[in-house]
This record gives structure tokens, sequence and C-alpha cells, in this order.
């Protein structure tokens, strides 16, 4: 009920930054693209917020004849959304009024404040977004539609969201020129291609600073019995984590280090449980795990919305998630070497952790991997950049935080320097001393 209760804010949040962004005169958001130029039409008699709540109940149906019987009962709950986001859409517009600008400004001075105040609503917008996913309870019919298409059609959710969002806007750009005979930039313009990127952006930026919100969303005696068991989750077993640049030799560091302990060391048998606990092939998860491309990391963050946390279908979330339940699991089995996947972020309330990062010069890498693999130095410092790229976009994507961050490990060891038999010496030595 907190949570519900907090949505019904949260709700005004993202139609006040909706609201305030039109106000910019720059183009609407794309979700807002329809029902705004429709209700700009001379004589029309439904006001933006009635066509929005029409636009929202025909994305429900389509929902409904979609999923059919895996339509969730909870997301019935999206019509009463819909005619309440209608009227705030409708009392943010009326509120937002006076912040209008003139069409008839000084350029020079009117263009900057219109761009400033789109800034400002996306932000707001980016804002309740981020307020809503944190919430996990109930989302927007405009979210409701593409998520129900992907699992439809089974393709990734961020690319569907890509194609709606497209799709809003032309349908938006056909009623434009049906309805005024020509391209109006204070419809579909900038704004609309800001809004498009911006705003799923900024809900990046916002996400990591609003756990306080929990305060809200959970009581008191279960935000305390909640941490009364992560305190008492630990089993005190000595866990040394590894994460590693490519080809600095983090692998062989880690095997040597659990022989040396008498301890299991667990890397690829982490991508066998997840496959098997998933049913996916253990070749898409190795695929998968721990290597976003720039491109792929771009999309997730553009097309960010508001879907819950429990609902999102993406399959990086998904192994992410999987794994990071198998290294807690692992970590109070038994004292262990845990390389890669995030194990330093994942258990970073265990007390009992060694953090490792192990590293190396770029060149010694590529000779390493060249030597290793058989390949070119042209060819084998392609695939170190790539792996590498890879591992920082995975790790910025789930933690907020750098890979490379020194202040997210005990400590940093460079092979080229040491040599493998000397870094893990120096681990054994620390994994000995540590408090």
């Amino acid at each position: 009920m907190r949570r519900y209760a907090s949505f019904v804010v949260i709700l005004f949040i993202i139609a006040f930054g909706t609201s305030l962004s039109i106000r910019a005169n720059l183009g609407s958001s794309p979700i807002s693209a329809p029902p705004y130029i429709l209700s700009l039409i001379p004589g029309m008699n439904l006001t933006m917020g009635q066509l929005t709540i029409c636009m929202h109940v025909f994305f429900i149906t389509l929902q409904l004849l979609l999923l059919r019987k895996n339509f969730e009962a909870r997301q019935y709950t999206q019509i009463l959304v819909s005619f309440l986001f209608g009227f705030y859409t409708d009392l943010t517009m009326w509120m937002t009024g006076f912040l209008q600008i003139p069409f008839d400004l000084n350029p020079l001075i009117g263009y900057p404040l219109r761009f400033i105040e789109l800034l400002i609503g996306g932000a707001v917008l980016a804002f309740g977004i981020a307020c809503e996913v944190r919430c996990d309870s109930l989302m927007l019919a405009g979210e409701g539609l593409p998520l129900a298409i992907s699992k439809f059609l089974k393709k990734d959710f961020g690319k569907v969201k890509i194609c709606s969002d497209t799709s809003l806007v032309l349908i938006g750009t056909i009623f434009m020129f049906i309805y005024f005979g020509r391209w109006s930039w204070e419809m579909v313009g900038v704004g609309t291609l800001v809004s498009m990127f911006y705003v799923g952006f900024m809900v990046r930026v916002f996400a990591p600073h609003i756990g306080w919100l929990d305060q809200i969303f959970i009581p008191r005696a279960e935000r305390q019995a909640a941490a009364a068991a992560v305190a008492d989750q630990w089993s005190g077993n000595r866990i040394v984590t590894i994460a590693r640049t490519y080809g600095s030799g983090g692998n062989a560091v880690g095997e040597a280090v659990a022989r040396h302990l008498g301890c299991p060391c667990y890397n690829r048998q982490i991508i066998d449980r997840t496959a098997h606990e998933m049913g996916y092939s253990t070749e898409f998860v190795a695929e998968n795990e721990q290597n976003l491309s720039s491109g792929r990391l771009w999309e997730m963050i553009f097309t960010d919305s508001g879907i819950p946390a429990s609902m999102n279908p993406s399959k990086e979330d998904a192994i992410y998630v999987s794994q990071s339940r198998t290294i807690r699991e692992l970590a109070h089995k038994s004292p262990c070497v845990i390389i890669g996947r995030l194990a330093n972020w994942i258990l970073r309330d265990d007390p009992h952790v060694l953090r490792v990062f192990v590293t190396s010069s770029r060149d010694y890498a590529v000779r390493q991997i060249a030597d290793k693999l058989h390949l070119s130095t042209d060819e084998a410092a392609r695939k170190v950049d790539r792996v590498n790229t890879g591992r920082a976009n995975h790790c910025r994507h789930y933690t907020g935080k750098s890979w490379t961050d020194i202040t997210g490990y005990d400590l940093v060891i460079n092979t080229e320097r040491t040599g493998i038999d000397g870094a893990v010496d120096m681990i054994l030595r620390a994994a000995r001393e540590v408090k």
C-alpha cells in the first residue's frame, strides 16, 4: 500500500515533467506526441489528458490481445492509472500554462530559454521515472505495451521500445500533416529527439541516488529486519574475488591462489550453473555475461523506462541477477576464490572478502593473448580492447562505478611487474593479514 500510495505521487511528477517539456514549444515527448497534436486541432472537444486516457486504454486492450491469459491480474490497474495520469496531464498543463515561452520572443533569448525549460522538464520526467522504477509496483500503459510486444514476439525490450517510440512519433507526424497540412517544429521537433535520448540518460543519473526512497516504500520494522538479515547472512568464510583485465593472467592467478588455500575456484562453473538455472546454453551465457558492447550499453541507457525492476525482461539483467544469487550462495557455502562477474561488488557488504584487481599494460596483454591464441598482434589488440570494453561497460551499467576505480578493491596488482607467482604470493599474504 505504501508503494501504491507513492506511485500516485510519482505519477504527478511524471505528468509535470511531461507538461513542462511541452511548454518549451520544441516538440513533445514520443509518448505524448499523438494526444498532444490531436488536442491542438481547432474545434477538438477533448483535452490532451482525455486523449491520453483514450490512447492508454487502447494500449491496454492491445496488451490483453497479445498476452491473453499471461496478462498479470495486477496490470488491470493500468486502467485506473491511465485515468489518473490523464487527470494529472490536464492539471499540470494548466499549472504550467504561464511558463509557455511566447513565439514572438527574440530568438536569441527565446530559443535558449526554450532549451533550458526542455532540459529541466526532461530532468523532472526522468526523476519521476527513476522513482517509478524504484517503487516497483505499477507502470503506465505506454510502457506496458512495448513490454507485452517484446514478450509476445520474444524480442529484446530495448529494440521494441525504440520501435514503439519511433512509431508514436510517426503517428503524431501523420496527424500533424493531416490536420495542419505542414510540419510544425513546436509539435514534433528538437524536443522530441531530446526526449527520446536525454530522458533515458537522466534516469541512469538519478537511479543510484534515490535509495532513500525505501524509507517511504518500506516500513521501518521491515527495513530493520532486512538490515539484520544482511548482517547475519555471511558465514565468516574467507573469500577472494579477482577482477582482471583481459590478458593480465587473472585467471591463472585465481586458480593458483585457490590451490594454495585449498579451496574451490569459481569461474566457468558460474556460467554452467547460470545456464542450467535459466535454461540457456552455456555458449549463450558466456557470450552475454559481463560483456556489454558500447552500442548495447547506450541502447540500454537511452531506452531506460518506467518498467519496475521485477518486470525487466533484459537477458543481461536476468543473467546478472542469477549470477549474483549464485555468487552469494557460494560465498555462504565455503571459503573460495571467485573470478570476475562483479563479485567484489556483489559481496561488498561481506567483511570477510579480499577484493583484488589484476591488471597489466596493454602491450603486455596483447603479447600474452597473441601467444596463447596464436593471433596476429593486431587481432590480439582488437580482442583485448573489445573484451575490456565489454567488462568496463558491464561494471558501469550494474554498479554505476568505473571498473578500474581502485576504491572498489583492497589490492591492485600489475602482473607485468610481479609475474603470476609474485601476484599469488602477494594475495596469499594479504589474505592472511587482512582485518
